[in-house]
């Protein structure tokens, strides 16, 4: 039994089997990550466990941040998660949680924002083609017609149309571990995450 951890993602590599294949990999650093709360139905209404993760200056946060953390008799942390459970009386206020509850093999899915890309258009934002290329032709990379006229005589929510692009929670499933290196808290997972090198993870074991 256990919960999500919190890491952050170093970046990606490659590695080779034994067999001579190349496996594209990400480097993640997992934990270690402190209980800082548990929650139950008797005093929140529901049962939960807070994990904190990544160790800053205490000036960093505000008073009402490090009052709450001192109830656990925790350090200053960055970032706080909760993740639901039935089991949280299984766990204890200032319990460490490291990356030994995964092992190699184990599948992982792993959950983060993904890399933004600011205002982007039809073709990049929705993948539409491109009108003709001809001369004499001015719809090279516009939307074309988006609605009717009069009959409904506006635009349907949703439509597909330029904005904002990437900057949002992504989950990938079925990861495989392939690496740990317990000592640095380092793990090596097939594949790419979501985000670039220092975006915050939350890895769960399976």
């Amino acid at each position: 039994m256990s919960i999500k951890l919190l890491g952050t993602k170093i970046g990606m590599t490659q590695i080779f089997t034994d067999d001579g294949i190349c496996i594209p990999v990400t480097v993640l650093k997992v934990g270690p990550c402190m209980i800082t709360q548990i929650k139950t139905i008797n005093s929140d209404g529901y049962n939960a466990v807070q994990i904190g993760y990544a160790q800053v200056s205490s000036h960093l946060l505000t008073n009402p941040e490090l009052g709450h953390l001192n109830k656990s008799n925790a350090p200053a942390l960055k970032y706080l998660y909760e993740h639901r459970t039935n089991y949280s009386d299984k766990f204890f206020l200032g319990q460490i949680l490291t990356i030994d509850t995964i092992k190699v093999g184990d599948r992982v899915n792993i959950q983060g924002n993904s890399i933004g890309k600011g205002f982007s258009g039809y073709q990049k934002r929705h993948n539409f083609s491109r009108g003709p290329m001809s001369h004499g032709c001015k719809n090279h990379r516009q939307p074309g017609s988006i609605g009717a006229g009069t009959t409904p005589g506006r635009v349907f929510p949703g439509k597909k149309m330029a904005g904002r692009l990437g900057n949002r929670t992504i989950t990938i499933k079925n990861l495989l571990v392939v690496n740990i290196n317990t000592e640095y808290n380092l793990m090596l997972v097939k594949g790419s995450v979501p985000g670039k090198p220092g975006t915050i993870l939350s890895i769960n074991n399976k």
